[in-house]
This record gives C-alpha cells, sequence and structure tokens, in this order.
C-alpha cells in the first residue's frame, strides 16, 4: 500500500526494517498530553524495552504480514507525521480484555498524528487505508476502545465513520466500574 493523498504526506505500510521509527513515534506519542487516556503503556515503560521489542513490533505489523498492519503517514524529508495499527482478532479467540471475539475483525490501536497535523485531514486518511487493508483482508468489522475522557479522539473516530456500539470494555488498570467505550465501523 503506498498511495499519495492530498497534502504533502504519503499513507503507507512500514517495513520491518524500520523499527527505530517505530519506537521514536512511539514514544512521542507516549509524551502526549491525552497519552494516560489513549495508551496501555506509559513512557518510561516504553523507553525501557530493548531494541529486540521494537524490532518484534515491526516485524509483526510490517507490509508483508497479514495478523495486524501499522501505516504510517510519511512527509517530507521521511518524517512520520502519524501511525495507526489494525490487529486482527479472529473468532473463537478472547481480545486482550478476556472477551470472547465473535467474529474475524479488526481492532484498531496506537492512533497518533503529530500536533501540528491535527485537523489537517491526515487523521481520516490514516484510517481510510486501514479500513482498505481490513477491508481486503475479509475482516467483517472494525473497532476500537476510546477512553470516555477522550473527546478529542472521539470526534476524529466519528469523522473516520466510526460509531458508539453500546458497549463497554472493563478500563486496563482502572478501578470497579471504570470502562472504556466500544466503537465500530462494519463492512
Amino acid at each position: 500500500m503506498s498511495a499519495s493523498v492530498p497534502g504533502d504526506y504519503v499513507i503507507r505500510s512500514i517495513r520491518a526494517d524500520e523499527w527505530p521509527a517505530v519506537k521514536e513515534l512511539r514514544l512521542r506519542a507516549l509524551r502526549d498530553p491525552l497519552a494516560h487516556l489513549a495508551y496501555l503503556e506509559t513512557y518510561d515503560d516504553a523507553a525501557a524495552r530493548p531494541d529486540s521489542f521494537w524490532q518484534e513490533r515491526a516485524a509483526k505489523s510490517a507490509e508483508d504480514t497479514s495478523g495486524a498492519r501499522q501505516i504510517i503517514a510519511e512527509g517530507p524529508g521521511g518524517l512520520w507525521l502519524g501511525t495507526l495499527t489494525v490487529l486482527v482478532e479472529e473468532a473463537g479467540t478472547t481480545d486482550w480484555a478476556g472477551s470472547p471475539v465473535e467474529r474475524r475483525q479488526g481492532h484498531v490501536v496506537g492512533v497518533f498524528v503529530r500536533r501540528e497535523w491535527r485537523g489537517s485531514g491526515l487523521t481520516k486518511a490514516l484510517f481510510d487505508a486501514g479500513l482498505e487493508w481490513a477491508w481486503a483482508s475479509g475482516l467483517e468489522r472494525v473497532r476500537l476502545i476510546v477512553h470516555p475522557d477522550n473527546g478529542r479522539a472521539q470526534a476524529a473516530y466519528r469523522k473516520a465513520g466510526f460509531a458508539p456500539s453500546g458497549r463497554t470494555v472493563p478500563l486496563a488498570g482502572g478501578g470497579p466500574g471504570e470502562v472504556e467505550l466500544e466503537f465500530v465501523v462494519e463492512r
């Protein structure tokens, strides 16, 4: 996938050998003021991970894999402007929260766009590419999980075509009764 999109960037899948850029962009995302609402890890935990972790992460979601796909927006000079990853969840398995997966679906994680590119249409372009890959991979629906207090993310997800499913999931590391919202888009 290497399609030009209006604007000064290209949307494409990552290559396995680009793990240093995967690491750099993830660490930048974890420094965002809303990172505590958006990600299941902290900057310090991620920064302490060995290079082998980042190499494996990139290899599992690179352009020639089928179980996941990390998509990036690459700007002038090769700077990565934003990213998202679509994980494949197979019917009959359980998801990260221990809930049963009823049908083959995608799960969007790791959404991040550099502050200076927010509002430019880049987030929607990343989602369009992620959904294109999901549908080409035969997935029946795509979902994501969002914190109820992360209004900025919810607005971006709605613009990308996602809507609340009405389902909640326990907040990872949260207290009793703390939940996040599932947003979905059907094929």
